[in-house]
């Protein structure tokens, strides 16, 4: 799926670096965690399906318990609809980098490829909005997050209020 492709990997790991360096997390955990976050996207519950695939890869990579336990944790709970509570602060890092690019101009992009992908409407799309990305600026789990949050939830507002009159407007003017 082009809309969880290597690009939002990408930048969901130099948000959550970024984050991370802010509010002083284990940076290390949090870069694998992207990494890896998600590794099972096109699997049913891909937080926690990831959770355990990448519990192997880093045994493979003979990562220590304690940090795999870390980074399993974050890919858990990082998910918005897997509705774990994110119990450290890298998994908070984590979480607000991946719903942050799911905010502004890039989530709308990232909202209407998905969308593409599974064949769904502007209608159906703008449902999204309204149950899932409308609401993930009060998810927000860290300063730095929320702070980078709120430019973003405006232009999403912007957006879905001038979409929203676009399509209810007559024929003629």
């Amino acid at each position: 799926m082009v809309s969880h492709d290597g690009g939002h990997t990408a930048r969901v790991l130099r948000l959550a670096i970024y984050i991370a360096r802010k509010e002083g997390a284990d940076a290390e955990v949090v870069r694998k965690a992207a990494e890896l976050h998600d590794v099972a996207r096109d699997k049913p519950n891909h937080a926690l399906e990831g959770a355990r695939m990448a519990k192997e890869i880093l045994k493979r990579e003979q990562c220590d318990e304690e940090f795999i336990e870390e980074v399993i944790h974050c890919i858990e709970a990082h998910s918005f609809s897997a509705g774990i509570k994110p119990r450290t602060l890298e998994a908070k890092v984590l979480g607000d980098a991946d719903r942050l690019d799911a905010m502004g101009a890039v989530g709308i992009a990232r909202a209407f490829l998905y969308s593409g992908e599974h064949g769904r409407s502007i209608e159906d799309t703008l449902k999204h909005f309204e149950e899932k990305l409308l609401k993930l600026i009060d998810l927000m789990e860290t300063e730095t997050g929320r702070k980078m949050a709120k430019e973003r939830h405006e232009f999403l507002v912007e957006f879905y209020k001038k979409l929203k009159k676009e399509l209810a407007e007559p024929a003629e003017h």
